[in-house]
């Protein structure tokens, strides 16, 4: 199929590409490395054609033009030494790899298969918990830039950019225009950037902690099954309840250990609520590993060439996940301010790499952000103080105490991460300790959006340093108390206290499923895409689960509030707009006008949410399709005309 040949063409030239760079890197880092940026490059050069091709065909074949100049790029400036082959310690790293990556990855493509429009028998398509709400409004954004004109629009509320970081959504849409359906458009690159997310966490553990493997399979499971102590919660007290709240987390909704709002549980599992449902976040993480790796290995090797392929790596993050694209600036700082400490006899040297690093970075991520994040967060009015995050929720207090707050969150691997900080300088990772130092400080003080919850984005990254770093603390404790008895039901137990709730979360996951668009949505959303032009408007209800923008990529005047509130934009008129209409067709003809609407689209949330005067639009609007639940009315015409004039009673008048 085109659209996976397209895919693998551009890993294959990441792969040759990072070959012929950087040779002296083992074969799992070249290779890891490589597919990240192949796949970066997918969701970079077609959006950068698009600019002045559409998202179209034409310019998904440009972008091969720019790959291919890339390429011979690459070949021009490449290391000349012959490429390292795999060493015994590489093997091992591979085993200890697959033995936790390969289930783990396994596990994401049954998820991400049964979470992102998994087609029922009769035709409707079904979702997850975690992505019931998310879901619909990564779809309006990935099936409205297909043929679109580039920057793209908001197709949740009219004339609106889009502030939003677009590029993993853009990934999808590369694939619905190359041919795959609609749902293996997600499931495919989902999958694809979940598995190198696990190979590039434990590579990058690996990095810091050398050749003990064990550790770095310990850290992966700390992190990817995190969940803090949310489980003592539902197993306390269970035999009066017959168990009741342990069933209740395989059947209620968002009732999961790791995140229960009304007990301050909010340092959700990380692949059920983050990696499954927030695709930009997906995207982020999977191309950040690649950046922190280069930023650690380019200070270790005192490399300017792997500090300018940060720095452009860096510099193409901003609208990929711009939350990410923060914390890697944040921890950059702090960790070169470590660098600086622990080698004061090489200062002139990290100064210049840091130096060409801000550089590039300035030069070419500053415009990204000044018109994407600034937009939302600054001129949207959302940016604020707030000390300890959600546990003083609203400045109004601490709710429990901070160092409970933190223990009872994150776990037991807070204790060990709390205690690896105080040793940082004897184990050589006050660089790392810093640059985590300088994320929590400002996720813990600052406020980006209108949800105080997405601050977690910031303090994810400073747990990926923070669980490597418990694990290695962990493993000298494991060292000291060798030759006791019970030394390995002591690890053991931990490794399940930490790993309890993160796991039922998942498992809760596994067995989830809500139907997202019944069949009659379905239809209409085929209907939409068919027989619509892709730049038509259509007035609808708020409702999140919409077949007109979601299933067919078109323009509505006003979208859920679920979205447009969150992402900090102003919409109480165009809202008012579409209600008003709904309600009295004959007397507001004018919101059609002001919007240049060209179809009505009611269906049973429309009926529901509002007083549906079904029969004037009957009267006045030619019906273009119908089924069970959804009318679609075409405006224009004669029934138009009349409407407007019933509206403007002076209109021909002839005064």
């Amino acid at each position: 199929m085109a659209a996976i040949r397209y895919l693998l063409l551009y890993m294959a030239s990441g792969v040759a590409m990072v070959r012929l760079l950087l040779p002296h890197k083992s074969p799992l880092v070249r290779a890891w490395l490589g597919t990240a940026l192949g796949v970066l490059l997918m969701m970079q050069l077609p959006a950068l054609c698009a600019y002045f091709l559409r998202f179209s065909l034409a310019a998904h074949a440009a972008a091969l033009v720019l790959l291919a100049a890339a390429l011979v790029a690459c070949h021009a400036l490449r290391d000349r030494q012959s490429p390292r082959k795999m060493t015994p310690q590489d093997h091992r790293q591979l085993a200890v790899m697959a033995l936790v990556g390969l289930p783990l990855t396994a596990l994401s493509a049954y998820l991400q298969y049964t979470h992102m429009l998994m087609p029922a028998a009769d035709g409707s398509y079904w979702c997850g918990q975690s992505t019931y709400g998310d879901l619909c409004m990564h779809l309006a954004f990935i099936t409205s830039m297909k043929d679109a004109a580039f920057p793209p629009g908001y197709s949740l509320l009219a004339d609106t950019p889009l502030s939003y970081p677009y590029l993993a959504d853009s990934l999808s849409t590369s694939m619905l225009l190359l041919g795959l359906p609609l749902n293996l458009a997600l499931v495919v690159p989902g999958t694809l950037l979940m598995a190198l997310t696990y190979a590039g966490y434990m590579l990058l553990a690996q990095q810091i902690l050398g050749g003990r493997h064990k550790a770095v399979a310990v850290a992966a499971l700390l992190f990817f099954l995190n969940g803090g102590l949310g489980f003592l919660y539902d197993f306390d007290m269970a035999f009066r309840d017959n168990f009741a709240r342990v069933k209740e987390i395989f059947t209620g909704y968002y009732k999961t250990p790791a995140n229960q709002p009304d007990l301050n549980l909010r340092f959700s599992n990380v692949i059920a609520d983050l990696l499954i449902p927030q695709r930009a976040l997906l995207g982020g993480w999977a191309m950040v590993l690649p950046a922190l790796y280069l930023l650690i290995s380019s200070e270790r090797e005192r490399s300017m060439r792997q500090t300018v392929m940060l720095a452009l790596w860096a510099s193409a993050l901003p609208l990929v996940h711009t939350h990410t694209f923060l914390a890697l600036g944040l921890f950059s700082g702090g960790y070169l301010l470590g660098r600086l400490m622990l080698s004061p006899g090489q200062r002139r040297g990290v100064l210049a790499r840091a130096g060409v690093y801000l550089g590039i970075v300035l030069v070419l991520a500053l415009p990204q952000v000044l018109g994407n994040a600034v937009r939302q967060t600054v001129e949207g009015g959302v940016l604020r103080f707030q000390f300890n995050w959600v546990n003083n929720s609203g400045g109004r207090g601490l709710i429990d105490g901070y160092f409970w707050f933190w223990v009872k969150n994150v776990g037991l691997p807070f204790i060990l991460i709390v205690c690896a900080c105080l040793n940082a300088r004897r184990r050589g990772h006050l660089d790392i300790v810093l640059g985590m130092a300088a994320i929590f400080a400002v996720a813990e003080t600052v406020l980006f959006q209108r949800n105080e919850y997405d601050n977690n984005k910031l303090f994810y990254i400073w747990y990926m340093f923070g669980a490597i770093l418990a694990a290695d603390y962990g493993s000298i404790l494991m060292q000291r108390l060798a030759g006791l008895r019970g030394r390995a039901l002591l690890c053991a137990l931990f490794i399940a206290a930490s790993t309890l709730s993160g796991a039922l979360s998942i498992a809760r996951e596994t067995v989830s499923g809500y139907q997202l668009f019944s069949r009659s949505a379905v239809e209409a959303g085929a209907w939409i895409e068919e027989n619509t032009d892709r730049d038509a408007v259509f007035l609808t209800g708020q409702q999140h689960i919409n077949p007109v923008c979601s299933l067919a990529g078109r323009q509505i005047i006003c979208g859920s509030d679920l979205y447009v509130f969150f992402h900090g934009l102003t919409y109480g008129e165009q809202a008012e707009d579409c209600r008003r209409f709904l309600e009295n067709p004959e007397g507001s003809a004018d919101v059609l006008e002001r919007y240049g609407v060209d179809y009505i689209f009611v269906s049973d949330y429309e009926r529901s949410e509002f007083d549906v005067d079904t029969q004037a639009l009957d009267a006045l609007y030619e019906t273009v399709f119908e089924n069970q639940d959804v009318t679609i009315y075409r405006v224009g015409g004669a029934a138009q005309e009349g409407a407007e004039k019933a509206a403007d009673p002076d209109e021909g008048s002839g005064g």
